[in-house]
Order: structure tokens, then C-alpha cells, then sequence
């Protein structure tokens, strides 16, 4: 029944007529179309490949290759698919996220979802489709008649389930709980050699070559993270990787402009995509018919968890795709791909010219920054995803890399929050504290943790904040919402500040490595971060007990001079 519905919506695209008004691009629409749909269909209908579509309306590249060959993609029926109409509006949306791209700095083909992240919904379906038909496994190599023209029919090379995967559900619940930086390869003490736990285990020239591809990983993650990478420069930091962007609107989202003009097709938005298809197709390839409607299964993922488990869901996206698939299976895939790629587009000049050895390179580099610079760095939403407020005159740059982080809770909101709307909500209501109440230029922190999963921007990387007065240039601030003189924030909110951020942070060299951690109350006379939390501060590794010399000597001239001193409360940030 879901795999049928699946292929009617895509298909029904096919049949729109040009200029049809369309919905606000959002994740919601994306899952009333699908309602809409499996009310009309028949409870039992033969199983067919959702990808037709993708295929039909894209351009023969090599993404279409591999879509047509693992999706088993046959012939639609036209007259069956028009007695499944959806609404003009419906499928006006539909059309235009249907295939996702990048041109002219906007991206297109995503929508925003509830928990305010960006999804491309192409790979989504292609990962859901995967998931329905139960994860292929196509041996390699391929035999001589395996063309792209055969793509329609079955080959024998072909058996389920896909090896060397953890699963989501039931193992991935309690494994996504588990991970830390570690895991994911963010602890970067060499960031010119990489995490030795990733390093380690990625192939090299010499690996033996791939024996299988995987069809959910190859559609939604490999294939992509493989095409670009064998297009853009072997630099450490690949241009565009997870590039984020900005919606004209949040209410009625209709366009999505890149904050990148360089941006690469792996954007956040098609990353984000990706792993959810990738996740939602594991799931649904190891749950027992009946298999939930697909429209419930989006509510749930985008909502308050699949099967009410908050775990497996959007929010916790990079945590649990992390716990899906090791590095060294993930860059066998890749190159798996590649491999299957070359065979399937005999036309496509980069492909042809790699050697197996020159492919192995490729998809060791493409996994590392994937695992690194994606997988084992947080969540940020940008400024404008809360609908921040212009600065206030013109910013003072930082001077990098940083030394210390200086951790807060934001007293008030004493509540913490846990869905986007009110985080978000929370951070326009303390941009106009501090804006005009306090008559600073921004909000003070240079971020904020929510308990939603994600961190929020502030003043960011490259700009001085108001946070810790008297040390607002020598580190960054960040805030956990809420109010902890006795409790602690959600484990996730604490491993955010204590492992990902300053990880990435290191990285990408905008903090030292021996960076010190010290809470508010260090350096300034207040209760923050509360008891409860700078008691769990000073267990952490990069905690320091005392200020450094330098930091000490400007902190302490205020005093020489014989001014008074200030006494400030959670919210009192300078």
C-alpha cells in the first residue's frame, strides 16, 4: 500500500498542467499530499518504484543512472495515475519540490520543516522508496549487459537485506543515545590529518575494492557525496559543504536563497533530505506489513517521534545517522557508487578516467568531511531561521582562533525550550531585551542551546559579543535556555556544548585547541550558570579552575581604577 501511494504521487506530477498555483513550501503540504493520496488508493495495489517520476523528469545525469538501475524503475500507467488526482494546489507544490537543484545563489526543490530545518524532499522519497522495497543489495561487479538502457529490468546480482548496517529501530534507540564525537569523528586533535577513529578506518589505495552496493545508502548519501566530491578540489574544507540558507518568509515559505553563492549541491538542505530518507528507508525496510501509511510516518519523524519515540526523529537527524552506518561501511558505499557509476554512465568523462585506486581517494575524502564536518559538528540554525533583528550599527570582527568558551544559562527564559517555535520565539524575545532594554547592538551570546536538538546563531564565529564582560573578545559565549541552579539541561543540549561545538569550533580553526571552558560565574560576579550546571562544568575536560595571567591582569584593571563592581543577574551579560 505505501510503496504504491508513493509511486501515484510522484507519478501524478507528470500529468500537471503548467501554471498551477502552489502551497507555501513546507513539510506539512509535502505530508498532506501524501494523505490525500492513500485515501483514494486501494488498501492492496501491485508495488511499484516511486523514483519513476524523479527519473522522467530529470535530464539523464548520472544521479538519474543510479535512481533508474537500484530503483527498478518501470513503466507508468497514465490512465491509472489520473484516478488518483490530487488538488490543483497539491500538485502544484509538488512539481516544484520534486527535483532539487541549485542555480543563480537560491536553492530549489526543499521545503521547511516543523523543527525548522531545510529538507530536500528528492532523496526523502528516493530513501522511502528504497526503505519499501526492502533495501537491495547489487553485488558488483556488474555484468557486461548491465547498461543504463537495461535499467528497467531485474538482474540477478541482486539480494536484501544490505550488510554491515546498524539498524534504527530497534537497535538505532539506544544507540543514537550513545553517541558522542567521538563516535563521529569530531574530536580533530590534527585537523590537517583528521580524527585518528575515522582516519583509521577509511580505505586507502590499496583497500580491497567494494563487493556490493547498498541501494538506500547509494541513492540517498553515496552517489551524491561521491559525484561531488570527484568534481570539487581535494581540499580539507570542501567549498559548499552543508551551505545553509535563508526562506523570504517563515510563515509562507516560497523561496530559499543560499547564504553561499559557491554552494555545492550537498547544502544543508539536501544533507538534511538525504539522512532523513536514509533513516525513514532503514526503518521502513525492517518494520513487518502492514507498514504505516507514510503520511503518519513524516508526522511522526517531523513531529514528536516515529512509533512515539522522540528519539527517532528529525531534530536528532545527525545523532542517529551517526549511529546508522559506520565511516569505513559508509566509504565503501561511496566507492561502490562510484564504481557503479562508471559502469552505468559510459558518457560521463570524470568517471571514465578514474582509476579504481583514484575512486578509492575520492570516497575516502568524501566520507571523511561528511563524518567530520556534517555528521560530528551541531545543528546551527542561522539568524534569520528565528527571524533575528538587524544589528545595530557595525560589528567588531574577532580575532581568531579564540581561547576560551564561557558557558551561561539564560535565567530567563527560565523554561527550557523543546520545539523550535518557542526557541525561536525565545530568541527574538531576548534580542529585544538586550537590544532596547539593555541598548546593546545584539543579542549578547555568540550562541544559544536550545533543548530542541539544535544550537541557534547569535553573533556567531566572527564577531565580538556581549557576554562576559570585560572577555567578550578572547572567547565565545554560549547559553543554555533555562534557568539551572538545580537541574541540568537534556543530555543532548550538554553534549552539544560539551563535544560537538568546540570540536567543530577547533576544526575549523576558529578555536584553539587547549581552549579553556569556564562558567559566567568565573569571571564575573553572578550566580550563572546556576549551581547545578557549573557543578557538572567542572568535571569536563577542558574545564579550567582558574583564569589565565593575561585574562586575569584586564580583568582586574576595573578594580585598580578604583571603579565598583558589578553585580549582575542571568541576564546581565556584560
Amino acid at each position: 500500500m505505501a510503496q504504491h501511494v508513493l509511486w501515484i504521487l510522484l507519478g501524478l506530477l507528470l500529468l500537471l498542467e503548467p501554471g498551477t498555483a502552489s502551497l507555501p513550501l513546507l513539510m506539512d503540504s509535502v505530508i498532506q499530499a501524501l494523505a490525500e493520496i492513500e485515501q483514494k488508493a486501494p488498501a492492496t495495489e501491485a508495488s511499484r518504484a516511486a523514483s519513476a517520476w524523479l527519473l522522467s523528469t530529470q535530464n539523464s545525469g548520472p544521479r538519474d543512472h543510479l535512481y533508474h538501475f537500484l530503483l527498478q524503475v518501470g513503466s507508468l500507467n497514465t490512465e491509472e495515475l489520473r484516478s488518483y488526482p490530487l488538488n490543483p494546489k497539491l500538485q502544484g507544490l509538488m512539481e516544484e519540490v520534486a527535483q532539487h537543484g541549485v542555480r543563480g545563489g537560491q536553492e530549489y526543490g526543499v521545503v521547511l520543516a516543523p523543527d525548522g530545518s531545510t529538507v530536500a524532499v528528492e532523496p526523502l522519497l528516493a530513501g522511502l522508496e528504497a526503505g519499501l522495497q526492502g533495501r537491495r543489495v547489487v553485488n558488483l561487479p556488474l555484468a557486461s549487459t548491465a547498461a543504463p538502457q537495461d535499467a528497467g529490468v531485474s538482474f540477478p546480482d541482486v539480494a536484501v537485506p544490505a550488510p554491515d548496517v546498524r539498524a534504527t529501530s530497534p537497535e538505532l534507540k539506544d544507540a543514537s543515545l550513545d553517541v558522542t564525537s567521538a563516535d563521529v569523528g569530531s574530536n580533530i586533535p590534527d585537523a590537517t590529518t583528521g580524527s585518528p577513529d575515522v582516519q583509521a578506518s577509511l580505505p586507502d589505495a590499496k583497500a580491497k575494492s567494494p563487493t556490493a552496493v547498498d541501494s538506500l545508502l547509494a541513492v540517498t548519501l553515496a552517489g551524491d557525496l561521491g559525484l561531488t566530491f570527484l568534481q570539487g578540489p581535494q581540499t580539507r574544507s570542501h567549498p559548499g559543504l552543508g551551505t545553509e540558507g535563508c526562506w523570504d518568509q517563515l510563515a509562507a515559505p516560497r523561496t530559499f536563497t543560499l547564504l553561499d553563492p559557491k554552494a555545492s549541491l550537498l547544502t544543508m538542505a539536501f544533507l538534511n533530505g538525504a539522512l532523513d530518507g536514509a533513516l525513514l528507508g532503514d526503518y521502513l525496510s525492517r518494520i513487518p506489513n502492514p507498514r504505516p501509511p507514510l503520511n503518519h510516518l513524516l508526522s511522526q519523524y517531523y513531529g514528536a517521534g516515529v512509533a512515539g519515540d522522540p528519539r527517532l526523529h528529525s531534530n536528532f537527524r545527525r545523532q542517529n545517522g551517526a549511529a546508522l552506518t559506520s565511516a569505513s561501511t559508509l566509504a565503501q558505499q561511496v566507492w561502490g557508487a562510484l564504481v557503479l557509476l562508471q559502469r552505468l554512465d559510459l558518457a560521463h568523462p570524470q568517471l571514465q578516467s578514474k582509476s579504481q585506486e583514484q575512486l578509492a581517494q575520492v570516497a575516502t575524502y568524501a566520507t571523511k568531511e561528511f563524518t567530520e564536518a556534517f555528521l560530528g559538528c551541531p545543528a546551527i540554525h542561522p539568524r534569520c531561521r528565528w527571524g533575528a533583528a538587524p544589528y545595530r550599527g557595525r560589528p567588531t570582527p574577532l580575532q581568531l582562533p579564540l581561547g576560551s568558551l564561557f558557558v551561561h544559562h539564560t535565567y530567563v527564559p527560565a523554561p527550557p525550550c523543546t520545539r523550535f517555535a518557542r526557541c525561536a520565539a525565545n530568541m527574538r524575545s531576548m534580542q529585544r531585551f538586550h537590544q532596547d532594554t539593555r541598548g546593546w547592538d545584539d543579542i549578547g551570546y555568540s550562541f544559544v542551546v536550545g533543548s530542541d536538538g539544535y544550537v541557534y546563531g547569535g553573533r556567531g564565529w566572527r564577531w565580538v559579543g556581549a557576554h562576559t564582560r570585560g572577555h567578550n573578545s578572547r572567547g565565545f559565549g554560549v547559553a543554555f535556555v533555562g534557568n539551572y541552579p538545580a537541574a541540568l539541561p537534556t543530555e543532548a543540549a550538554l553534549r552539544t556544548v560539551r563535544d560537538t561545538l568546540p570540536a567543530c569550533a577547533v576544526r575549523a580553526g576558529l578555536l584553539r585547541p587547549d581552549y579553556g571552558l569556564q562558567g559566567h560565574r568565573q569571571l564575573v560576579r553572578t550566580d550563572c550558570p546556576g549551581d547545578a550546571l557549573f557543578g557538572l562544568l567542572r568535571t569536563w575536560p577542558h574545564f579550567a579552575e582558574t583564569v589565565k595571567p593575561r585574562t586575569a591582569r584586564r580583568a582586574s584593571g576595573r578594580f585598580r581604577r578604583g571603579l565598583p563592581p558589578v553585580i549582575l543577574l542571568g541576564t546581565d551579560l556584560q
